[in-house]
């Protein structure tokens, strides 16, 4: 099943990707599970799928105006340097435990719309990454048992303003600028996934690969995160862990690659999709 948030007659709402075409639920559903973060809560989307598969499409894929696919997370937690061509890149040693930081709701954007430079600097960078978004919630999750905490997986593009990351050891003026996280297109549950670890993350810029690696590759696997993260924290059902990026980031390369206004930015995982974003100054329109 895939799913996304996205306006239909200028309202926000959510509904079911099908055969190339977006099913908004209806009045009933949107009573109850208002948001997708909702009808997670409520373990509803095979409910919702059943309800509104066959049913003609509201709108097409392509021609949809996208919202972040979890528009209201309690928490988005982001990974760092966790891949081996990244962190080797960066120059950093390896370590015993996830990096982990934090990304605010409202720096968020949908398919399809501007990533937002700002005027401060120049230096915002891209980051390919897989997102994980968590179902059932709980405290101290167990490695055994994480899968069954996930809800689907997404794209993440945690645009990232590197001089602003770097004034300080703490990474969290610089990964979040209003407008900076690209999240979607879609959720794709875990039954259309045949082989996690297999899937590819790339970021295409301007149409060229950028970063490219399986997930294999990642040093703190999925489950080892979720497990990590849950002893510190409550995980609630909505909650949005993006995974890390690979190697080839702008800010490492020779000579570095800024992401300009005019400039377009994918993130394809395979089987679970292309996120897109057009790049834009602050205070211009696409």
């Amino acid at each position: 099943m895939r799913f996304a948030s996205f306006e239909l007659k200028g309202q926000p709402t959510w509904g079911l990707l099908w055969q190339g075409g977006l099913i908004g639920i209806d009045l009933a559903v949107a009573a109850r599970y208002p948001t997708l973060k909702l009808g997670i809560a409520a373990d509803a989307l095979q409910e919702v799928a059943d309800s509104l598969a066959g049913k003609p499409a509201d709108v097409a894929a392509e021609e949809a105006s996208y919202l972040p696919l979890i528009g209201d997370p309690g928490k988005i937690l982001c990974v760092g340097l966790n891949y081996h061509d990244h962190r080797k890149e960066g120059g950093h040693g390896e370590v015993d435990n996830p990096t982990i930081f934090v990304r605010f709701a409202n720096a968020q954007i949908g398919h399809n719309q501007p990533m937002i430079r700002p005027p401060e600097t120049h230096t915002l960078d891209y980051e390919a990454e897989l997102a994980v978004i968590i179902s059932k919630g709980g405290r101290r999750i167990s490695e055994a048992d994480a899968f069954d905490h996930i809800a689907g997986y997404s794209c993440y593009n945690d645009g990232s303003v590197r001089s602003y990351q770097r004034h300080t050891t703490q990474f969290t003026p610089g990964k979040n600028f209003m407008g900076t996280g690209g999240f979607g297109p879609c959720l794709v549950t875990p039954d259309e996934i045949d082989d996690l670890e297999a899937m590819t993350v790339e970021c295409r810029l301007n149409g060229a690969v950028m970063q490219h690696a399986p997930v294999a590759d990642m040093i703190f696997p999925i489950p080892r995160l979720i497990a990590y993260i849950s002893t510190f924290t409550e995980l609630a059902p909505g909650d949005v862990i993006a995974t890390g990026t690979p190697g080839g980031v702008g800010s490492r390369r020779e000579p570095q690659i800024w992401m300009k206004a005019g400039d377009v930015c994918e993130i394809d995982i395979s089987g679970v999709g292309v996120l897109c974003n057009p790049i834009i100054d602050e205070g211009t329109s696409r």
